[in-house]
């Protein structure tokens, strides 16, 4: 079971990058709700990446920050200074016993954390 990381799913906009829109109607593929947020948050997204991001996010399950997520984004923050989204990505996956689809390997692993970049 993996946790698809934002970038990931903001390189899959790329018609470059388009074999990466598989991962998204897998079973075993969930998004942290940060993922949603920093992607739809993004203050110069056009309509058309808009109407795109959001049409793959509702093929993706969510998981919403809980207290257990949020206070293991705090320790994995402190100990690792990470972002505040990547940590909260990470405290995600922690706390899910999930892997990460991510090009962002360097802080995720240092967490401790399986990640696998399938854009390599």
């Amino acid at each position: 079971m993996f946790l698809l990381d934002s970038n990931i799913l903001i390189y899959s906009y790329s018609p470059e990058y388009k074999y990466l829109r598989d991962f998204f109607t897998r079973n075993s593929i969930f998004i942290s709700e940060i993922t949603r947020v920093e992607i739809l948050g993004f203050h110069k997204l056009t309509t058309d990446e808009e109407r795109y991001f959001k049409y793959a996010l509702s093929f993706i399950p969510s998981i919403f920050p809980s207290q257990d997520i949020l206070n293991a984004a705090i320790s994995v923050r402190r100990k690792y200074n990470i972002k505040l989204g990547d940590s909260i990505i990470a405290a995600t996956a922690l706390v899910h016993d999930l892997s990460i689809y991510t090009r962002n390997l360097k802080d995720f692993e240092k967490v401790g954390i399986e990640c696998v970049n399938p854009m390599i």
